[in-house]
């Protein structure tokens, strides 16, 4: 991936305080100081040029890893273990709640353990028929430590909240993408909302799975 040169961000919504930041980015500061994950932070991270490994950790959490930068990403589900996170210091990837967004339903906030139509489970009846459900994974993270929205220093603060939507797509020769759609709302840095795509084909093993660690470079 090329870095952007420093002071290119005219397509960002920046606010004063968020172009004097920009400008005075200085990654070998960052390196020396500890903070080379700047720009893999759970505002940015999905943008990277990365592979994703999704697993359930537990019956309430989904475990998002990236082997660009080596995050992982923990995303809970109501009723597991919220209060305990949201008392914790700020991390590069923050508190991520997430929610089932199902079409032409109440949105279901527990994850149930991927049963159910889709992974999504909860919210039925023990003994319902299970129809199909279409919809999306809503995420909402906050509590991030301060890093980047690019890697060439346009920042976004510990204020910060970033709200997600997954879509599962399944081409008719059958490849199967995730869309992410990102929307970054930041009242220090940003004068409006910062809003990507990002798209990720599943891989049929993980041959080309290549962990690396953070640069600021």
């Amino acid at each position: 991936m090329v870095t952007p040169k420093k002071g290119d961000y005219a397509s960002m919504p920046l606010s004063d305080e968020g172009r004097k930041a920009a400008d005075a980015w200085d990654p070998a500061k960052d390196e020396r100081d500890g903070n080379a994950c700047r720009a893999y932070g759970g505002a940015a991270i999905m943008r990277m040029p990365t592979r994703l490994h999704i697993t359930w950790q537990d019956a309430n959490a989904l475990k998002i890893e990236t082997d660009a930068g080596m995050q992982t990403r923990i995303l809970r589900f109501g009723g597991s273990g919220d209060l305990a996170i949201t008392d914790a210091a700020p991390s590069w990837q923050g508190n991520s709640k997430a929610s089932w967004e199902f079409l032409g339903n109440v949105a279901v906030a527990r994850g149930g353990g991927g049963q159910g139509q889709n992974g999504g489970g909860g919210g039925a009846a023990a003994n319902a028929p299970q129809a199909p459900r279409f919809g999306s994974l809503k995420i909402v993270t906050d509590r991030l430590k301060p890093g980047y929205l690019r890697r060439n220093g346009v920042p976004y603060s510990g204020n910060t909240v970033v709200t997600e939507h997954f879509d599962r797509q399944t081409e008719k020769n059958g490849d199967v993408w995730i869309t992410v759609t990102t929307i970054v709302e930041d009242p220090t840095n940003l004068t409006g909302l910062y809003i990507t795509s990002s798209g990720f084909k599943r891989e049929p093993d993980g041959a080309k799975w290549h962990p690396t660690p953070c640069s600021a470079q």
